[in-house]
């Protein structure tokens, strides 16, 4: 069998979750702010609006939404690049000051 081209290729135990696991609905619903300080961790379960695998764990800045999408800006090397996520695949930072 030859090898698979698609874009979840090797993405087995990047995107694996623990058994049992089902997330909440608070997180497909969850509603953002322009500015607001976001990392990206793909949600399994969810096939919509993933960002590409390299992209797990990267953290940036929402500057728009589109639909039901926001468009996060993050730095990748020297560049600057835009990618359009489904809420459900990524989470806000909160800063918390001890």
């Amino acid at each position: 069998m030859g090898t698979s081209n698609g874009s979840r290729k090797r993405t087995r135990k990047k995107f694996a979750q623990k058994v049992g696991f089902r997330p909440t609905l608070t997180k497909f619903l969850a509603e953002y702010d322009v500015g607001q300080q976001v990392v990206i961790m793909q949600e399994a379960s969810s096939h919509r609006g993933v960002p590409f695998r390299r992209f797990r764990g990267t953290s940036g800045y929402i500057v728009g939404k589109r639909g039901n999408a926001y468009i996060i800006e993050i730095q990748d090397g020297n560049s600057v690049k835009k990618i359009i996520s489904r809420p459900e695949h990524f989470k806000a930072i909160t800063e918390e000051v001890k």
